[in-house]
């Protein structure tokens, strides 16, 4: 991949981001895939990057799964490490913009060196570090989005630990059709990759069962303006509303859908981060269905969910479901790290990903190969009731 490749997602990229990246360029050439995979481990340390929303309207996500991570991380570093090798976890705030991506991601690759990237929030932004994965074969494990496109074709570099957005988009359509015998499912969803790729699975089970989708509307990615959607809405009447965005714009939407009289049913994917959503939508909320891809966080009855929660209790923090999936992640990486053993390698961290066949993650089987980066496929449903969202089985 030429460096020109990335400009051109980025006609406003900043003169500094430019010169980093060829740089980069030509140190890949010049360095063998064996030494660059030796960057961010030592004898007592390996180093991971994270770049995510920590600030601007869609923090919760990217703040929630941070704690989770760093809160088994701790666990795991109070036990004596992996191997011996205490793990460090870098952090840089991308804001939910794809350029802010790219530049993050070059500095913990280039500037701080970090063996492997971890827990990118989003499809827009990790589509936008995927070139970057690419050129200089850098792992990025434990995605907090569901895109297609992060998974099909296989990019070896990445490593899928949560379902996809077509397992979600699957799991709805088929409760609503089913138990409420829903019949006009209509889609409002962000303008970009990730509202996308959300579209196109309820598409797809819609075309299953010889369907389509009645109306579409979108909004601008970290904006809250949902009227003109909404308008187009009301003017479908639909029975169903799937709609894709993280917190607040979704929790705008539906307080004005509330208000304006909209009767159809809303559902929402995972990534909207569910218990920000109840807190902002407050009394609006109740009855909305979201589809998650981890256990609850309250049913400590499930070993890792328990497990997590003692974990995050520790680091003074309240489990939920973004937390809950940031430590499960972490959880995963930590066995990759194990199973790589003590010379440690990009592409051995990857091929022990690969070797994991129905593991028993307390609760959650993961399952990868070299066919396959996406480790689990399981869907759960809930529904927002009395301030909180609880499991079911039915759609009420």
């Amino acid at each position: 991949m030429r460096p020109q490749t990335v400009f051109a997602y980025y006609p406003k990229f900043k003169e500094h981001t430019m010169r980093k990246l060829l740089t980069l360029a030509g140190m890949t050439a010049l360095l063998s895939t064996a030494a660059m995979a030796d960057n961010g481990v030592s004898d007592a340390e390996i180093k991971l990057g994270m770049a995510n929303a920590q600030t601007g309207p869609a923090a919760g996500l990217g703040q929630g799964f941070r704690l989770g991570a760093e809160a088994w991380f701790n666990k795991v570093n109070a036990g004596g490490g992996v191997l011996g090798r205490k793990i460090t976890l870098l952090v840089e705030d991308d804001g939910y913009e794809p350029n802010r991506t790219v530049d993050a991601t070059l500095k913990l690759i280039e500037e701080a060196k970090v063996f492997s990237l971890f827990g990118y929030v989003g499809t827009p932004t990790s589509n936008a570090a995927l070139p970057i994965l690419k050129e200089t074969k850098t792992p990025l494990v434990g995605l907090f989005t569901g895109a297609a496109s992060l998974r099909e074709p296989v990019t070896p570099e990445v490593i899928n630990i949560r379902a996809g957005y077509f397992d979600e988009a699957e799991k709805l359509v088929d409760a609503f059709i089913r138990d409420k015998s829903a019949k006009k499912i209509a889609v409002f969803y962000q303008d970009d990759g990730f509202g996308q790729a959300v579209l196109a699975g309820v598409e797809k089970a819609l075309k299953k069962r010889g369907s389509d989708v009645v109306a579409k509307a979108t909004f601008p990615r970290n904006t809250i303006a949902v009227k003109t959607g909404l308008a187009a809405m009301l003017a479908a009447q639909p029975d169903l509303v799937v709609m894709v965005g993280p917190y607040t714009p979704i929790a705008e939407f539906v307080k004005q859908a509330r208000a304006e009289g909209l009767k159809a049913r809303l559902a929402t994917v995972s990534f909207v981060g569910t218990e920000n959503l109840v807190e902002l939508a407050g009394a609006a909320g109740n009855g909305v269905v979201v589809s998650q891809v981890v256990p609850s966080p309250g049913d400590s009855s499930v070993a890792v969910v328990k497990e997590c929660g003692e974990a995050v209790s520790a680091k003074g923090g309240k489990l939920n479901y973004v937390s809950l999936e940031g430590c499960i992640s972490a959880k995963a990486m930590t066995l990759a790290l194990e199973k790589a053993g003590k010379t440690l390698t990009q592409v051995g961290l990857i091929q022990a990903f690969e070797g994991m066949k129905d593991v028993n993650l307390g609760g959650l089987s993961l399952s990868l190969s070299a066919g396959s980066h996406q480790a689990s496929s399981t869907v759960f449903l809930t529904q927002i009731k009395d301030g909180r969202a609880q499991p079911i089985t039915a759609i009420e």
